[in-house]
Formats: structure tokens, C-alpha cells, sequence
């Protein structure tokens, strides 16, 4: 029996087309095995694309998969914005979602109406891995071409999330973000002498009045070279900043802007919401904007 698989193309954390971060999104994909599920993500070939999937329990209101052109993955941020901005298009969507993965439960929020609106998505605070040592430091920069002087003091080199583990990276300003000359060789070998699935560099750029970071995130241990604009990677970044106190709080609430994907010439933006409870870090909201670019029906 033939069936028709309806697939979107979408832009995350960005309103302008061509820009942002490319996912594919496959609605009503319950009916689609796992061997085509990673087939049809690697016809599309973007990093990610999500399939969505009807809820299995009574926790949550919908469920995702996550693969890339080689494997499933637990959560992609970025791929979560395009889909849930897939589905609140929907007459009558809700405003409210429970999204489970492999990864875990997170919770959506669509904040805002019409081609403006937003998509917020909460997860749990992320785990804070350890410093590197000298050596490792040492290794993971000459495969970056940064030199020693390029790095942020304040910002010790630190791995950061558990199941999608990045290298935290901060440098002096922007203009070492342009310089970089990663060796996607080498950097996939430090991925797994360290433990860190993939390499954030951002610099926070406190003189720009529309956001806090500017960063190039690199993932070729994934299949990606470099990811335009993570969603995942700023949630990190949130924690990780809040808890070298390099965060302005606003009573239980800590906000910023980061930039990302000029390198790439796809640049979008990424809102991230820190909550705070008794002073600890409480939970993370990641939330941008997304674009569809087009939709069609395969037949299978």
C-alpha cells in the first residue's frame, strides 16, 4: 500500500528565507519505518530532520525523531523550532506542546501570532563537564588555528550537555571568530580523545545593542563541518555563562540575544531564557524564528 508522506523545508532562528539553520520536517510519520525515516533524511540532506509522531503516553502531546543524512540523534533545537512552527500553522494549534524524544521531554511555547511569532523551547539546566587540561587546550586550539592570546581569560575551555556534549570555547572579540581554520580531521580525533561531540567559539560582544554573543559552533565528528545557527549550543552557552557569573539577572529571570552563520552567509538569531530558583539554574529556554521555504508530498 503506497502512502503520501507530507515533508516541509523550513529556516530556524531566522524570518528571511535562505538564512538561518535548514531542517526538514516530516509530519505524520508514524507510519514510516526507521530504515526509511534515515533514508528520507538522506535524500533531504540537511543536518537534521524531524519526523513527527503521534503521543504514546499520557505526559506529553507529540512526539520526535531526530536523524541525520547518517543516524538518529536524541534532540536538535533548531530542527524542534521548524517543526513545532510547522505544526502551529495548523487551524486551532496550540500554544502549549510537550514534545518527547529519545533525549527526554521538553516543554513549547508559541509566543506571538502570525509570520512574527516565535517558537520557546524549555529543557531541563544541562550538565557542566570539566576543564580541559593543558595539553588537551593546547591540542583543540592548534586544530582551531587560535592562538593562546585569542582566548577570553574569564572563560576556561569546558565541556558542556551530556548526550550532545560541545567544547565551550570564548574568545577576545569577534574578529578571532573570522580567523579560525578548523582541521575537521583533526577536531573529529580531539572529539573523541575528549569527549566533546562538537566545538562552540563565541565571543560576547557587550558593546552591540541587539546581542550579547557572536559564535561558529563545529561538528565534523556529526557529519557537520559547521552548524549555521544551534539552538542547543546557546542553551549551553546560557548555563555555562550563569554560572561564571558573566550574566546580568533580572530578579529569577537572566535573557540574551547570540548571533550566528555570518561565516556561512545564513545568519539567524537565537533568544535564550535562563530560570532561576533558590539561585540555581532552573531550566533553559531556547526560542527563535522560522520560515517555510517549501512543502511537498513524497509517495511511498
Amino acid at each position: 500500500m503506497k502512502r503520501k508522506i507530507q515533508v516541509h523545508q523550513v529556516d530556524a532562528f531566522t524570518h528571511e528565507p535562505f538564512t538561518g539553520n535548514p531542517a526538514g520536517v516530516v509530519l505524520n510519520a508514524d507510519v514510516l519505518a526507521e530504515a526509511q525515516m534515515l533514508a528520507i533524511a538522506r535524500e533531504l540532506n540537511n543536518s537534521e530532520t524531524a519526523f513527527i509522531l503521534a503521543a504514546d503516553g499520557d505526559d506529553h502531546t507529540v512526539r520526535a525523531r531526530f536523524f541525520t543524512p547518517r543516524s538518529e540523534v536524541g534532540f536538535v533545537g533548531h530542527a524542534t523550532v521548524a517543526a513545532q512552527y510547522v505544526l502551529s500553522r495548523r487551524q486551532d494549534a496550540p500554544r502549549w506542546q510537550r514534545q518527547k524524544s529519545k533525549a527526554g521531554i521538553v516543554d513549547i511555547e508559541v509566543r506571538g501570532t502570525g509570520p512574527e511569532r516565535s517558537i520557546a523551547v524549555r529543557r531541563e539546566p544541562p550538565q557542566l563537564g570539566r576543564e580541559l587540561n593543558d595539553r588537551e587546550r593546547l591540542a583543540v586550539l592548534d586544530a582551531l588555528a587560535l592562538a593562546s592570546e585569542g582566548l577570553d581569560t574569564r572563560i576556561p575551555l569546558r565541556i558542556v550537555g551530556a548526550s550532545g556534549t560541545r567544547l565551550m570555547i570564548g574568545v577576545r572579540g569577534p574578529e578571532h571568530l573570522k580567523h579560525l581554520k578548523p582541521d575537521m580531521q583533526r577536531l573529529t580525533t580531539l572529539s573523541a580523545q575528549i569527549g566533546a561531540a562538537g566545538y562552540f567559539v563565541f565571543a560576547l560582544t557587550p558593546q552591540a545593542t541587539d546581542h550579547l554573543s557572536e559564535s561558529r559552533m563545529f561538528c565534523p565528528a556529526l557529519g557537520i563541518n559547521e552548524d549555521p545557527v544551534s539552538g542547543n549550543a546557546h542553551g549551553l552557552l546560557g548555563a555555562y555563562l550563569a554560572d561564571l557569573g558573566l550574566l546580568q539577572r533580572d530578579g529569577d529571570r537572566a535573557r540574551f540575544t547570540g548571533i550566528q552563520g555570518h561565516s556561512l552567509h545564513r545568519p539567524g538569531r537565537v533568544e535564550v531564557e535562563l530560570e532561576f530558583a533558590d539561585k540555581k539554574l532552573s531550566g533553559v529556554w531556547i526560542s527563535g524564528q522560522a520560515v517555510s521555504i517549501f512543502e511537498t508530498e513524497i509517495v511511498l
